[in-house]
């Protein structure tokens, strides 16, 4: 009974590490690649690219995660929000976490495995940037916007995968993603940074100072017009443009929202996202459902 018990807290700190108990990390890495397969197969991608991408996005996300609060493990603790990690709390060790990022890491690769020669070769400088990301707070005021990069990398894989090239627009959406990481994790990046600054680790919410919300604002503005040209270049019409004049709304709220600096809402601006990632989405994929 006490090994069971033991396996099982065993397995429950893992999952935690991975932090599939906290999905949300998982629909702001997909929903740029689902925006990316479905302008790239003109409202129908293949349904395998679509299945390996979901998958490889959890299992990239999941891998992310693990090699981040390995970076942290010695910041962790003294952070209000991180102190109960597993690796923080001793629940598991730095070299477990680095098997079981490895583990994620090769299951990842086996899964591009199954895509075209194009694909594959991008995988390479992909998972070079997931696992360098958590490394950068130490040295950038602008880690916000590598982790865009690294986890944007999604973009021109699909565009890869369905088309087996990269036409303009996959850059244009992948700029759009870059802006869209560092709107959120700015956001995200706000709750931590008292405590940020007591320990030395670097963020945007910390280079924009007082200036963030106008720092923000200007970059959701940027976004939106980008995923507007975007929309032009791929052919959509009125009904994915209503999807973004919807989803403005939402950034609007978000701006309400962390107004007043109040952590709570502040890290319910961030998780809002999800539902911006969501409403794109589901104008894109009516513009191209509505016209066959």
């Amino acid at each position: 009974m006490t090994s069971t018990t033991g396996w099982g807290r065993k397995i429950s700190a893992y999952w935690r590490l991975m932090r599939f108990d906290k999905p949300i990390g998982i629909f702001l890495l997909l929903w740029p690649a689902l925006w990316a397969l479905w302008m790239a197969g003109q409202g129908r991608p293949s349904v395998g690219v679509v299945v390996v991408f979901v998958l490889g996005t959890a299992i990239m996300r999941a891998a992310g995660c693990v090699i981040n609060d390995y970076a942290d493990r010695d910041f962790d603790p003294h952070v209000e929000r991180t102190h109960t990690r597993p690796i923080a709390s001793g629940e598991v060790s730095a070299k477990e976490a680095l098997i079981l990022f490895a583990i994620l890491c090769l299951t990842a690769f086996a899964l591009v495995l199954t895509m075209n020669a194009f694909t594959i070769g991008l995988s390479i400088p992909g998972a070079f940037l997931a696992a360098t990301y958590p490394f950068t707070k130490r040295f950038t005021q602008l880690p916000q916007a590598y982790l865009g990069i690294a986890f944007g990398w999604a973009v021109p894989m699909a565009f890869a995968a369905e088309l087996n090239e990269i036409p303009s627009v996959a850059w244009i959406v992948y700029a759009a993603t870059i802006l869209w990481a560092l709107i959120y994790d700015t956001m995200y990046a706000i709750v931590d940074r008292d405590d940020d600054l007591k320990i030395g680790v670097k963020s945007t919410a910390i280079l924009f100072g007082r200036l963030d919300r106008e720092i923000i604002g200007g970059l959701q503005l940027t976004m939106l017009g980008l995923l507007f040209i975007a929309g032009r270049e791929a052919g959509l019409a009125w009904i994915y443009n209503v999807g973004l004049l919807v989803a403005s709304f939402l950034f609007i709220y978000q701006q309400i929202l962390i107004h007043h600096y109040d952590r709570a809402k502040c890290f319910k601006a961030f998780l809002n996202n999800h539902w911006f990632g969501a409403i794109v989405f589901l104008g894109l994929a009516l513009d191209y459902l509505l016209r066959t």
